[in-house]
């Protein structure tokens, strides 16, 4: 995961996970990426067993630290945030090994390598509103000229980082397109603006493909498009509707059949926006909301897999 003691405990899915595991009588081992190495054939990490707390002050405390082999472990969870980069694929190698030495590694590896968050929606264009990826600034020139008004996104970005909505008219389109695919050099996702962004981009967890039946709808700040808790985004729980679910069902059996146990995906009005398996948050705010334990179906979900 991401260093520990820079968390927000009151937000941070990561945390509700490791309240989860620790309530069950799980021995709780942190790693960093740079903790992961290879040593011969075998998958390694400095590890550091720690005990948490749910309080606002020092909430984790570190045991002992040694260094053991991955597959030692029953399951591992991969929590890391984007940037999806090098060090990010390197570190999915490592944890292949593992999985491969029988270790469950959560979301699967191969998985977290092969399905993009942004061009994983492309396997349900039932699901999405008109999109084009690409780097060829003519091309991106003339979606937007065809669609309107257009959302460009980077494909290794999260919280609504790097995120423009554009029009043909824009007078800052030329410098934006040059700004977001680095002058041609990098692939951008480009989709059709959707108005229903003013009542929340709702973020749905799926539990093994199956959702969780309240999503957060995170309500854009005054005069933002984005509607990202990063980028000053509110949240507020709803019940999913019938056109949720029905997404739901779509993609919900390609993330089973892709070992992805735990997933956020994103919808805004009626369509399907981005598919988030890296590290998926909102966990404490539906929690805290609603009264669940999402945290804890995810670890029902898991000792499923072991037995």
């Amino acid at each position: 995961m991401d260093p520990i003691e820079g968390i927000n405990i009151g937000k941070d899915s990561s945390f509700a996970m490791l309240l989860a595991a620790q309530k069950r009588g799980y021995q709780l081992h942190y790693m960093r990426q740079g903790d992961l190495y290879v040593d011969g054939s075998n998958a390694m990490a400095q590890s550091s067993t720690i005990k948490i707390e749910d309080k606002p002050e020092n909430w984790f405390h570190i045991e002992h630290t040694q260094e053991i082999k991955l597959s030692s472990l029953d399951v591992i969870l991969m929590r890391k945030d984007p940037p999806f980069d090098i060090e990010y694929i390197t570190t999915t190698y490592i944890l292949e090994m593992a999985e491969q030495a029988g270790t469950l590694v959560v979301n699967r590896p191969a998985s977290l390598r092969d399905a993009n968050e942004k061009m994983f929606i492309t396997h349900f264009p039932q699901c999405c509103t008109p999109m084009l990826v690409s780097r060829d600034q003519g091309r991106l020139r003339a979606f937007i000229g065809h669609q309107k008004d257009v959302i460009l996104k980077p494909l290794d970005g999260m919280g609504g980082e790097s995120i423009f909505r554009v029009t043909l008219d824009d007078a800052n389109l030329s410098v934006i397109l040059e700004t977001i695919t680095r002058s041609g050099a990098r692939t951008i996702m480009a989709q059709r603006f959707i108005p229903e962004i003013s009542e929340g981009d709702k973020r749905i967890l799926l539990v093994d493909g199956e959702p969780i039946p309240y999503a957060l709808a995170r309500i854009p700040a005054k005069g933002e498009t984005r509607g990202n808790l990063a980028a000053g985004g509110s949240g507020t729980g709803i019940k999913l509707h019938d056109h949720d679910r029905w997404i739901c069902e779509q993609v919900g059996p390609k993330l089973r059949e892709r070992g992805i146990l735990f997933a956020g995906i994103d919808v805004i009005g009626k369509y399907l926006t981005e598919i988030n398996i890296t590290s998926p948050t909102c966990i404490r705010e539906l929690d805290k909301q609603y009264g669940l334990n999402i945290a804890g179906q995810l670890m029902d979900c898991i000792e499923q897999k072991l037995n």
